[in-house]
């Protein structure tokens, strides 16, 4: 936890000096710096004169990346055929790219909500509501009013006949989730909105706000929404006892039953024989990403079951489909890495 603790107090530092102008400025300069050395490097050549030690100009390239060491050696035709620098440099290259691709698309992309339509197919699902449209959100937390509003505007033009949310809003203040709350209310669907709770909510005020704005709360309860199809909602699965036989209780038989949970690991741990879909968030794909891949899930304070549920389609220990939302807010030290904010928009069909 130390180590967590002072890793976020070093990234407040860096945002105040802008991370990515500091970043780009020192990898410029070096590379000017790289490309001067081996251009007069090669003045001396010529003339005769004393060299820049090779091993200088080894350490300047893989210290600033290579780039400028690359041109130079393509423009001057300097070290092209010394064995170590067609290896390295090209090796700094690479090493280079690889952080600033990172960089580029944290500060691009992954600030860009994704709108992913899903068609979900099952023979549980009844025939007479074929086409039915489910929304999906999940981890709003410091999620802007504007970048909200963009949200809702484009989910009311979407034909949406539910949407469901899977919980952690803002715990900085309760007027930021209420104002979430609030643009949520606004969006069109036929049915309504549900919304569960997450670890980061105080469920007594959230489900307060919620009510005020005209959104049902789900706290090991649930509902039929249509004739044989019931929409069921859990507890925090850290926080409180969340309990997906309570939430079930006045399903009938033949009713296809979608649970909201927001913590994925439930669908390992509870019973999940009687559902159809589970859908989850909590996650958040992983946060910062390898190219995609979680592997800060790893570390185990996040999920007990590493990258089974980073995000996208997965199975409960009951064989249940699952789908756990990568979320559609920033968290409040963290950047996104390669994990984009999503809105999940399922059309479901009957097999």
């Amino acid at each position: 936890m130390e180590i967590e603790y002072a890793l976020r107090v070093i990234i407040r530092m860096l945002e105040r000096i802008n991370l990515i102008a500091l970043v780009l400025s020192v990898f410029i300069v070096w590379n000017m710096i790289t490309f001067f050395l081996f251009a007069w490097d090669k003045h001396c050549a010529i003339k005769n004169r004393r060299r820049v030690p090779e091993g200088i100009l080894i350490c300047c390239a893989l210290l600033s990346g290579g780039v400028g060491a690359y041109l130079a050696m393509k423009l001057f035709r300097h070290k092209t055929k010394k064995l170590k620098f067609k290896l390295l440099v090209p090796l700094s290259v690479l090493i280079a790219l690889i952080p600033l691709v990172h960089i580029a698309h944290a500060v691009t992309l992954d600030r860009v909500v994704v709108y992913r339509e899903i068609s979900f197919s099952s023979e549980n699902w009844p025939s007479e509501l074929d086409g039915y449209r489910i929304g999906f959100m999940s981890d709003f937390h410091a999620i802007t009013v504007e970048g909200m509003r963009d949200i809702a505007d484009e989910l009311s033009v979407r034909d949406l006949d539910l949407l469901v949310l899977g919980g952690d809003f803002s715990s900085v203040t309760e007027g930021r989730y209420r104002e979430t709350l609030s643009v949520i209310s606004t969006i069109y669907t036929r049915d309504g909105i549900f919304g569960v709770e997450g670890n980061h909510d105080d469920y007594v005020r959230l489900f307060a706000a919620k009510e005020d704005y005209g959104i049902i709360p789900l706290s090991n309860s649930g509902s039929h929404i249509r004739p044989h199809f019931y929409l069921a909602g859990v507890e925090d699965y850290w926080l409180r006892s969340p309990s997906i036989e309570e939430a079930i209780a006045h399903a009938n038989d033949e009713d296809f039953i979608i649970l909201i949970t927001h913590n994925p690991d439930l669908a390992m741990s509870g019973d999940t024989s009687g559902l159809d879909l589970i859908l989850s968030g909590h996650t958040h794909g992983g946060q910062i990403t390898f190219f995609g891949w979680a592997f800060y899930l790893y570390r185990g304070s996040i999920t007990n079951y590493n990258t089974r549920f980073a995000r996208g389609w997965a199975e409960s220990y009951h064989g249940v489909p699952i789908y756990t939302s990568v979320g559609v807010g920033p968290e409040y030290e963290w950047p996104r890495v390669f994990a984009r904010p999503e809105v999940i928009i399922f059309t479901m069909h009957s097999a």
